[in-house]
């Protein structure tokens, strides 16, 4: 008796130090795909791993608990109470090896099969099994079980390179595992035992019958009612595999490359959020040509963290050159930053909402801007001015504050507008006339609606907001201008939300922005080619505004009132103005009277060498051109390749309908006689 204890205790300690010796592989070391998630831990982007497989991480405590219950009563029915080994299952399987000649069922508990994923071998034979019994034995040493049936659900095979019960459920059903239909349950329990073999999008008959065994497997052991059984039965396998998660993809590529040694990058997005604007994005681009895309950019203005970033109207559309971040894209800002200057001199008391503003040609030091439709509205009220976005009353205010000035609060706002190298700030700036983002035209205007506090965007979720704000403008300032802005007429057929906003076109109709904003969040939004190219008839007011509405609509953010004036803020009639704010006086700005002639026409659009896409490749109806020109002495009559336009005109623009694509030569004569010519190419 003692010789046979003394022999056990040597067999276990000799069993004990090979066990140490030869520990089995857990996974550790294994790589899973890269995660980008939202502020709720939900799934935006995933990446494949470096191997090229699909492998996310398990979560047991969300998965759903039916699925769990018939994956364990299918595989292994004492997984929590045995070893790692069920000697009732391998002398059952051996039993029916033996009075069949072939194996019926396996003896594999789940822990041996974990042991067979985390320790591959191609053989099939006697040795291979009682390695994996080992293996088994040495894992159930080392892991609790819950962590055992977090790890085989995290790389047990589902066909094709998705391994894991997320990447499965992601790609066969289009969802998360949490809440899973019995039909769905039943086929991811079926497919790891044959996963190539039971491919729902190759071999859909062969993965149906294999999820109805399960079904009635279940059904006999009493774990689902037969009445589930027929109805999960008669559902029919999708035979399609879908895209991995894709939301904010730009955005999710960019902390992926900035940060590629974390597994998982949380941001402050909101997947709801972010999936209504996309919705937006792709449903416009639709009726705007096969070029054109859309970006859009929503954040929380007292806290700067963003909501959602829509960089392109599809990742995926190569015609759109959708994989091009348009966020981040420098453009110019068209007439976005014109309330920025009147803030400046509503800061300085230069004027008030009904100071009278000539809006008439002027020449500043050479300098001769030009409204957007070449009308003038004489004397208007500042109020007006900014409302209906006029160019001249802009630049006369731009040119009495200073440009460099405007440059400088941007910068302080930590928006750096891209200028010609060397080149100081000029007043073109007021116009256009400078680079500038998506992301940092949002974070100026997150500066109006955070009574001139200018919090940083934020994207990830461990940052932190700015300890000392900038100030963009003081209080009183940004109230004047959401009081102004808050009074622009909406897009036809658009609701009234009660937001402030601004549109901008540039120059060329190369890009159409919106921005606007309520008492708390800031959406901007640009539409226009990637490549540069003009798109006829895009501008901010027509094209980007019933975007910014739309957005702002379906959001579901709630929107916040403006906010109150707050003390010293006040909107005076014009009767209660004092004296030198009755009208706005600059020394700049030559008045029309007494000007030099006009010079002879220019054509300013299109431009030479123009490539303009008018849908005439796609068998799209033709869209009429706009034609303007600059200087000239009117009437002007047009000719489209010889040919002359039926009609003179009298103003500086014109619209031409062409009849067939191709290059395309116009020219414009004026009164005097005098000409000029551009030649084009339309697709």
């Amino acid at each position: 008796m003692t010789t046979v204890l003394g022999i056990a205790v040597i067999g276990m300690v000799v069993l004990d130090r090979l066990d140490k010796s030869y520990p089995p592989p857990l996974g550790d070391a294994i790589a899973y795909s890269p995660e980008v998630v939202d502020r709720q831990g939900t799934l935006l982007r995933a990446f494949a791993a470096p191997d090229g497989r699909w492998r996310l991480e398990a979560d047991i405590d969300t998965l759903d608990p039916r699925f769990l219950e018939m994956l364990i009563a299918y595989e292994d029915r004492r997984f929590w109470s045995h070893a790692g080994v069920d000697p009732l299952a391998l002398l059952r399987a051996a039993w029916q090896l033996a009075t069949n000649g072939r194996i019926v069922s396996g003896g594999s508990t789940l822990t041996m099969q974990l042991a067979r994923l985390l320790e591959p071998r191609e053989e099939r034979s006697f040795a291979a099994k009682f390695r994996q019994i080992a293996r088994a034995l040495q894992i159930e040493r080392r892991l609790s079980k819950r962590e055992i049936l977090k790890r085989y659900l995290t790389l047990a095979p589902y066909g094709g390179n998705l391994e894991g019960v997320r990447a499965a459920s992601l790609a066969w059903f289009g969802k998360e595992p949490r809440r899973l239909s019995l039909a769905e349950a039943a086929l991811l329990v079926a497919l790891p035992q044959s996963p190539e073999a039971r491919r729902p999008d190759r071999h859909p008959e062969t993965a149906r019958a294999a999820r109805d065994r399960v079904l009635t497997r279940m059904a006999d052991a009493s774990v689902i009612a037969r009445s589930e059984v027929s109805r999960a039965a008669r559902v029919a396998v999708q035979g399609r595999r879908r895209q991995m998660p894709a939301y904010a993809a730009h955005l999710a590529e960019s902390v992926r490359q900035s940060a590629p040694e974390r597994r998982r990058h949380s941001l402050l997005i909101d997947r709801g959020i972010q999936a209504g604007l996309e919705r937006v994005a792709r449903e416009t681009a639709r009726g705007r040509g096969p070029r054109v895309s859309i970006a859009m950019l929503l954040a929380d203005a007292r806290s700067g963290a963003v909501l959602a970033r829509v960089g392109s109207a599809d990742y995926f559309n190569s015609a759109r050159d959708g994989w091009i971040d348009m966020s981040v894209a420098e453009r110019s800002p068209g007439s976005t930053l014109k309330p920025f200057i009147y803030g400046l001199a509503f800061e300085e008391g230069l004027v008030m909402q009904e100071t009278i503003i000539e809006d008439r040609p002027g020449n500043f030091a050479g300098y001769r801007p030009k409204n957007f439709d070449r009308d003038y509205q004489g004397d208007v009220t500042v109020r007006k001015a900014l409302q209906m976005s006029l160019n001249v009353p802009a630049i006369r205010m731009l040119d009495a504050v200073g440009p460099t000035r405007l440059v400088a609060r941007m910068k302080r706002a930590g928006v750096r507008p891209s200028l010609p190298p060397g080149a100081a700030p000029g007043l073109a700036i007021g116009l256009g006339g400078a680079g500038l983002t998506l992301e940092g035209l949002v974070q100026l205007y997150a500066g109006l609606a955070n009574r001139g506090k200018v919090e940083p965007l934020r994207y990830l979720e461990d940052s932190e907001p700015a300890a000392h704000p900038a100030t963009l403008l003081t209080s009183p300032a940004t109230w004047q201008i959401a009081d102004m802005l808050s009074g622009v007429i909406p897009p036809e057929g658009a609701p009234q939300l009660g937001i402030a906003y601004k549109t901008g076109t540039s120059y060329g109709y190369r890009d159409a922005w919106a921005v606007g904003y309520d008492g708390r969040h800031v959406l901007g939004v640009w539409i226009g080619r990637p490549d540069g190219g003009s798109v006829p008839g895009l501008t901010g007011y027509r094209a980007a505004a019933p975007v910014l509405f739309e957005a702002f609509s379906r959001a579901g953010i709630g929107l916040t009132p403006l906010p109150r004036p707050p003390a010293g803020a006040v909107r005076l009639a014009a009767s209660e103005l004092p004296f030198s704010q009755r009208r706005f006086a600059s020394s700049a700005g030559q008045a029309a009277t007494g000007a030099p002639p006009e010079p002879a026409p220019e054509i300013v659009f299109p431009s030479e060498g123009t490539h303009i896409d008018l849908g005439l490749a796609q068998g799209m109806a033709t869209t009429p051109l706009a034609l303007k020109i600059n200087g000239g002495r009117a009437p002007f009559r047009w000719l489209a390749n010889g040919k002359p336009l039926p009609k003179s005109y009298r103003r500086r623009v014109a619209s031409w309908t062409p009849d067939g694509r191709g290059s395309s030569t116009l020219t414009v004569i004026d009164a005097a006689g005098r000409s000029a010519s551009v030649q084009i190419v339309l697709e």
